[in-house]
């Protein structure tokens, strides 16, 4: 039988809008608009927490169909306060995302959402799972105590090299509670102690992605690159503290709720950052979702077979009335 080709990204489009939606306690949510304006709406969860979006982020979409949203949660990317943890839960993401619905006149939308973005997309449809059109998931996370557990410890057993660097940062005394540990030396207010700690923490992430990791460039960052780090790592650590504000368990009784919704779930086999387990669990709890293990892939969504995976299911559903 032939081999169905690869699905690659969608050419590089700009946005036809942007704007900036205030909320309650001063947080303004940057959202964006790109794609057709009288398309079919599929807004984009980013993940971290405290990831934020970028341009790339677009081109998983059919821009002649799709009306594609990007925002960046609070905190994150280029809403405002950068940083910003206080009045920061997933309750209040999940608010933010409603704002933006009827601040947008859209009945019901289709939701994409990979890692911390699956954890957000499946909070909001078990809350308003009339407004789903679809779910596209990939990565999942529901932020249980084992999945934490693998990330901050257990994840050594493939990566010993990265752990042991996020262990050699802190001095042994402090090696114990990592999310404690780091979260003290982060939300430092001396930029030279805050600004290291959050690179490092990222850095530690950032280099379990990818089936085959990538060589780490040794770049000067900019100021503004030294400010994204530091909110990167304070908005993640502040969800991470309190097991993200949800509870992955009432989350996988309650997507019962969703059957009638048509749902994909994308899965790399060699996710070192949300092992495969979770979707796994996930399937057995949506059986009706197309459940799709990615052979070759590891948690990115840059990674060319998962790409085309995710390319590949965002097309399918543009044949949705």
């Amino acid at each position: 039988m032939p081999t169905e080709p690869p699905y690659t990204l969608y050419p590089e489009i700009s946005p036809y809008h942007a704007t900036w939606i205030k909320r309650p306690h001063g947080h303004e949510i940057y959202v964006e608009l790109s794609g057709n304006p009288h398309g079919k709406p599929i807004i984009f969860l980013h993940g971290g927490p405290g990831g934020g979006t970028n341009p790339k982020q677009r081109q998983f979409f059919d821009p002649k169909h799709y009306q594609i949203i990007l925002f960046d949660q609070r905190g994150c990317g280029q809403s405002k306060p950068l940083g910003e943890t206080n009045k920061n839960t997933t309750a209040d993401l999940i608010s933010d995302m409603e704002a933006i619905r009827e601040h947008l006149c859209i009945k019901q939308w289709i939701i994409f959402g990979g890692s911390w973005g699956s954890a957000l997309a499946l909070a909001y449809a078990t809350q308003y799972p009339k407004t789903i059109k679809a779910l596209i998931l990939r990565g999942i996370f529901l932020s249980r105590k084992t999945e934490l557990d693998w990330f901050l410890d257990e994840v050594k057993s493939f990566f010993p090299e990265a752990h042991q660097t996020l262990l050699n940062f802190l001095p042994e005394d402090k090696r114990k509670n990592l999310i404690e540990s780091y979260s003290e030396l982060v939300f430092s207010s001396n930029i030279k102690i805050s600004a290291p700690a959050s690179i490092t923490w990222n850095r530690f992430e950032g280099g379990l992605l990818k089936l085959l990791p990538q060589t780490e460039e040794n770049k000067t960052l900019s100021d503004e690159d030294i400010q994204n780090e530091i909110a990167r790592a304070r908005v993640q650590l502040h969800y991470i503290k309190d097991k993200c504000f949800i509870d992955g368990k009432k989350i996988l009784e309650e997507v019962k709720k969703l059957k009638e919704i048509p749902t994909t779930i994308i899965q790399g086999r060699y996710d070192m950052v949300c092992p495969p387990i979770t979707a796994y669990e996930l399937h057995q709890h949506m059986p009706h979702a197309n459940f799709i293990m990615v052979p070759d892939a590891g948690h990115s969504a840059s990674e060319p077979s998962m790409t085309s995976e995710l390319i590949k299911a965002t097309n399918h559903y543009r044949t949705l009335s």
